[in-house]
């Protein structure tokens, strides 16, 4: 497919032109440019189906390899309804989603962000090409049978099956049921009966109404992968570890193998002690079963999230497939028993596509460029995944050539990031991407934190929505004449287990913000920087870190913008802790908080919030707010009634981001 250029012209999508985002309609013209997400495939077929999300109106699109993509639904409004779960048949004919709900918490309370008269639901639908989707329940998850007649889905700890007319609920368990997949019989559904505190994995027969749990035990039974011919059922086993446990402690995790028919299982292996005892995986599915009888998995023994395979029969020493310094973000399972994987190994704030044997080998780099390729899958053989770059946002690509499935916008004029280090005072090497501001110096800059902490920003637009937004702000940003420097953090992914999982990390004691202070120095010692004109924005762990900033320097940090950030760190400690240690835990965990060092807090913020958040709980802003104006620190609100941590307008993150350039343009410059 020919890559298209969008323009400000254009009548289908708005993009960017120069002089880049000078102006707030420009603003808005980059936010709604199309992103992909939700990306699936067919079994037997080379079809591809995604969800694109254009100005908050989110839409099915499909396309064959080498044909050009369609869209299949017309959803025209920016009405939070999010698009979720795509399924398609085998042959790629049917396809089934989720229209709303939330993806992140489908069993909870249904969004209603659009306030809306009537709290709209959370249905499956089916999709045929040419027609219109049809309701077959409500509910989520669905999965087609093998032979793509039946579609099972859940709801509520419910298991449901359609197999055209009314759908039929089959069982009920007490947990939220996920990880849902058929046998390869069409038999039975295989699923993980998550239960909060522990979960389980258990095998449904679909048409005897048998339920069989796979020897249950105390913890977590997760990520279940079925042997090729259906006879048995792997998965890993794991406990979280006790409060204050060392970090090279356990073992806490092991990989169990149980007879599908009767459940009996047996440990196969069992992390050893020291790095990697505790279990740790990726953002996709993390247990495959390859033909060949070998069972594939991420383990952390170096230090760094690699790719293991150990004989699903004997057992033995694990084989690492995917050794260097750098870590595998997610992986999959080829039908050829290759591994693809997508791995920063070459650039260390981008994300490429390998391959390797399942039965060892060298790796091979499979995608190039300057972008960023992320969440490898497969149709009828042929891989796929979503690529970004500096100046395009999502979109789905085949691995080969990185040719688009569909059409992809520019954003026209943008500033290019430039990959940055610098140490933190305690000499922890921190990554950075620096978007330049436009105009002559010394200008004003910004320090961007993201949330997570779970995550890693890259050189371009991240596949994720929400930090797709920040990119197009930071573009925002710098367009306006602010420098910003985005802080990829101790805490975050791509560097490692020990940056991960760093000491004094969080409530241990705020580790992290040493890089956020590292860079706002950094930054003020730029010779185009204006060092007395530096503020500091974030989201989430990004909005706590934002608040603890402002608290803890405002001698440095002279405003700030904090989307739903945690402001107290405490909580309630393990019972199994002793009660003076209790005490001390509850101390560092203040200590570590915004709310701790609150009393020095001098510079104005602005809080942004959504009511409904299900992440990070609408009290803690309304916390700060009580607290500021007891002591009479300048700052500013903005409330989304019905709103969700991620917000899922687009009309609200625009409102946002347009509050959050007139609050910095009235504070720094």
């Amino acid at each position: 497919m020919m890559r298209t250029t969008l323009t400000l012209c254009c009548t289908m999508t708005l993009a960017l032109a120069a002089p880049a985002l000078a102006q707030t309609d420009d603003l808005a013209a980059a936010l709604a440019l199309p992103t992909a997400s939700q990306m699936a495939g067919a079994r037997d077929v080379p079809r591809f189906a995604w969800v694109e999300n254009r100005a908050g109106a989110r839409n099915l699109w499909v396309a064959d390899a080498g044909q050009k993509a369609r869209q299949l639904t017309r959803y025209a409004e920016d009405d939070g309804m999010m698009l979720y779960d795509l399924a398609l048949s085998p042959d790629g004919r049917r396809i089934a989603f989720v229209r709303g709900g939330d993806d992140e918490f489908p069993d909870g309370k249904i969004p209603n962000t659009a306030s809306a008269i009537s709290t709209p639901g959370q249905q499956v639908f089916v999709v045929e090409e040419g027609g219109d989707p049809t309701p077959i329940g409500d509910g989520h998850l669905p999965i087609f049978s093998p032979d793509g007649q039946r579609i099972a889905f859940t709801r509520r700890g419910e298991l449901w099956l359609w197999q055209g007319g009314k759908a039929a609920r089959i069982a009920t368990v007490p947990g939220e049921v996920t990880d849902l997949k058929w046998t390869p019989d069409g038999r039975k559904l295989l699923f993980v009966d998550n239960r909060n505190d522990h979960a389980f994995v258990a095998l449904l027969d679909v048409d005897g109404g048998r339920l069989t749990y796979m020897e249950p035990a105390l913890g977590y039974s997760v990520e279940p992968a079925l042997s090729p011919d259906g006879t048995q059922v792997a998965y890993i086993q794991y406990l979280d570890p006790p409060s204050g446990a060392a970090r090279d402690g356990g073992p806490y995790w092991s990989l169990r193998v149980a007879d599908a028919a009767t459940g009996k299982a047996r440990t196969l292996w069992t992390a050893p002690q020291g790095m990697g005892g505790r279990y740790y995986g990726t953002r996709q599915h993390n247990l495959w079963w390859s033909k060949a009888g070998q069972l594939l998995f991420p383990w952390e023994r170096t230090g760094f999230l690699h790719v293991y395979a150990i004989d699903a029969a004997r057992g033995g020493e694990p084989r690492e497939l995917t050794p260097g310094g750098f870590e595998v973000e997610t992986f999959i399972l080829g039908a050829d028993d290759v591994v693809t994987f997508a791995a920063n190994a070459d650039e260390a704030d981008r994300r490429h596509f390998w391959q390797v044997p399942a039965a060892g080998g060298a790796a091979k780099r499979i995608t190039n460029g300057k972008g960023s390729e992320s969440l490898p899958l497969f149709a009828g053989g042929q891989l796929a995944g979503i690529g970004a770059d500096a100046s395009h946002p999502a979109h789905p690509v085949l691995a080969k050539a990185l040719a688009p499935l569909g059409e992809v916008a520019e954003l026209k004029g943008a500033i290019e990031p430039e990959a940055v280090t610098y140490a933190a005072a305690d000499g922890v090497t921190v990554h950075g991407q620096l978007f330049r501001g436009k105009g002559k110096g010394p200008r004003p800059a910004l320090i961007f934190v993201h949330g997570g902490p779970r995550r890693q920003m890259v050189l371009g637009f991240h596949h994720s929505q929400y930090y797709s937004n920040a990119y197009v702000m930071n573009q925002a940003l710098a367009a306006k004449g602010y420098t910003v420097l985005s802080v990829n953090y101790r805490s975050g992914t791509g560097y490692g287990q020990a940056f991960r999982d760093a000491p004094e990390i969080a409530r241990d004691g705020a580790s992290e913000y040493r890089d956020v202070l590292a860079g706002g120095r950094w930054l003020a010692a730029q010779k185009d920087v204006a060092p007395e004109k530096i503020g500091i924005w974030g989201g989430s762990w990004g909005g706590y870190l934002t608040a603890l900033a402002l608290a803890r320097n405002s001698d440095l940090f002279k405003a700030g913008a904090d989307f739903h950030g945690v402001h107290s760190l405490l909580r309630n400690v393990d019972n199994g802790t002793a009660p003076e240690r209790q005490a001390a835990v509850r101390q560092k965990q203040w200590e570590s908080s915004p709310m701790g060092s609150i009393e020095t807090w001098r510079s104005p913020v602005l809080l942004v919030h959504g009511d409904d958040d299900r992440n990070v709980d609408f009290a803690q802003s309304l916390l700060l707010a009580r607290e500021l104006a007891a002591r009479r620190i300048p700052h500013e609100e903005l409330v989304f009634p019905n709103e969700r941590h991620e917000f899922f307008r687009y009309a609200d993150w625009l409102t946002a981001y347009r509050r959050t350039i007139s609050f910095f343009d009235g504070h720094l410059k």
